[in-house]
């Protein structure tokens, strides 16, 4: 889903705000340290906008950038059931690795009609500023995925303009006559071939260096 079409407001279910089935998300990044500041801040939230918070999920001891984090994974599973109604977070940094993360989680909240709401960012997504987020979080998504191939492909030609080679090692040139001898003195299929110089070269190549030996051998001279 675009974020024009949740700009507009397609495919949204607005959930009342009184009672909203709320669910708490916090994570601390070491078991040292405390997510009390977070709790307290969450709670006193959703008392004052008249949120039912039903379940709190709390990771502790994660990184931000670790995938693995278990309650996260336990509240996405609840509004896939569709027992939240809300999700309530500190900030998107304790929600989110990365801005695409952020991004796919709301496209997902949006499909399935569940209010989002950061405090310390003043996000909420059933406000029309939050709804305006929404596009701005998906343009930032998609520069930084336009800034990383840019960089990816700099470095490349970087490392080519200094005569290193990129991508798959070069075929040894014994290995490439060995092919050529066996596409000129036998009949074996190129599978064959494959396996006679033992897997040293993909199928793909081997198959490209026999049909243009045996072309050139029956070429009328």
């Amino acid at each position: 889903m675009s974020a024009k079409e949740y700009l507009s407001g397609r495919k949204r279910r607005l959930v009342g705000h009184q009672g909203a089935r709320t669910a708490i998300y916090l994570r601390v990044s070491t078991a040292e340290q405390k997510p009390d500041l977070q709790y307290d801040g969450l709670r006193a939230y959703a008392a004052h906008a008249g949120l039912n918070v039903v379940q709190d999920y709390c990771d502790v001891g994660v990184s931000g950038r670790r995938e693995g984090r278990p309650k996260l994974n336990a509240l996405m599973t609840a509004v896939r059931n569709r027992e939240i109604d809300c999700v309530l977070v500190w900030k998107f940094d304790r929600f989110a690795r990365s801005t695409r993360h952020l991004l796919v989680a709301l496209e997902e909240f949006n499909h399935l009609g569940v209010r989002f709401i950061s405090v310390q960012d003043q996000i909420d997504t059933d406000s029309p500023m939050g709804r305006a987020m929404f596009t701005i979080i998906g343009a930032m998504a998609e520069l930084e995925s336009a800034l990383i191939s840019e960089r990816v492909t700099a470095g490349m030609r970087a490392a080519e303009s200094r005569g290193k080679h990129l991508g798959r090692p070069a075929i040894p040139q014994r290995v490439i006559r060995e092919i050529q001898d066996l596409a000129i003195t036998t009949d074996l299929t190129i599978r064959q071939i494959q396996s006679k110089i033992s897997g040293r070269a993909s199928r793909g190549f081997v198959g490209e260096v026999t049909k243009r030996t045996r072309d050139a051998q029956s070429a009328p001279v």
